[in-house]
């Protein structure tokens, strides 16, 4: 038996759209995450990810498929990373890092542009 993914995993306060940092759709990062401690299948994935629809998670996870970094398999259906995927493991984690050092001037410059 796995551990449940918590439904808190990702800080609704800490908003993904910040970091300047993104790989694939806004949702990716949040899925290889998920899928970072082994497979799960898609209503495992949308008790953290549960802010987005349905149609959105199928088609980041159909994305992510194509592009090499999971896989679909077995019945019930499971996804899991695949070698290419968890390769991104550790710049993301550079990328968060980052992320965490720059946070307030992030913040500052999002307050502060025209845009």
């Amino acid at each position: 038996m796995r551990t449940p993914l918590d439904p808190d995993m990702f800080d609704p306060v800490c908003p993904t759209g910040l970091s300047p940092i993104r790989i694939g759709d806004k949702w990716a990062g949040m899925v290889i995450r998920c899928l970072e401690g082994g497979p799960r299948r898609f209503s495992e994935l949308r008790i953290p990810l549960r802010s987005v629809t349905a149609r959105t998670l199928t088609k980041s996870l159909r994305t992510l498929e194509r592009d090499g970094l999971i896989t679909r398999a077995g019945q019930p259906v499971e996804y899991r990373l695949t070698e290419l995927g968890r390769s991104l493991l550790g710049p993301m984690d550079a990328a968060c890092e980052w992320a965490r050092d720059h946070w307030d001037e992030l913040l500052d410059a999002r307050e502060t542009s025209p845009h």
